[in-house]
């Protein structure tokens, strides 16, 4: 089977019960507690099927790991992004850019989580 390029990625975060509540409110999702290595970590892990397109990924608390912008950027596929993007806002999130389109690939929103890290939305309409 050929998969996408992208098979898992991790947000860093410091204040986990914050970014767990972000992100289950913002998305309408509830995230899963994965066993971590025996190491000073903390993994909740967004819902996802080996079957499904895409790829699933978790929150990760980890010493000596913090969270912040980057030059990678996660998008979370959704119905509608502007939606989710007010979903966000109103978990404690900020917009950054809200919906615009893209042409024939759907439209778009940037939104930072309660952590600092930014991320992007992404609908087909």
């Amino acid at each position: 089977m050929q998969r996408n390029p992208v098979g898992w990625f991790e947000l860093y975060v410091n204040d986990m019960p914050r970014a767990r509540h972000f992100y289950e409110q913002t998305l309408s999702v509830t995230l899963t507690p994965l066993e971590g290595s025996g190491l000073d970590v903390e993994l909740w892990a967004f819902p996802g099927s080996p079957d499904a397109g895409g790829a699933s990924g978790a929150l990760v608390r980890m010493a000596g790991v913090g969270p912040g912008g980057g030059g990678t950027l996660v998008y979370f596929s959704c119905e509608d992004c502007a939606d989710t993007a007010a979903r966000a806002a109103a978990s404690g999130g900020q917009i950054h850019r809200p919906k615009f389109a893209i042409g024939p690939y759907g439209f778009i929103a940037l939104v930072s989580d309660t952590e600092g890290n930014l991320i992007g939305l992404h609908s087909m309409r």
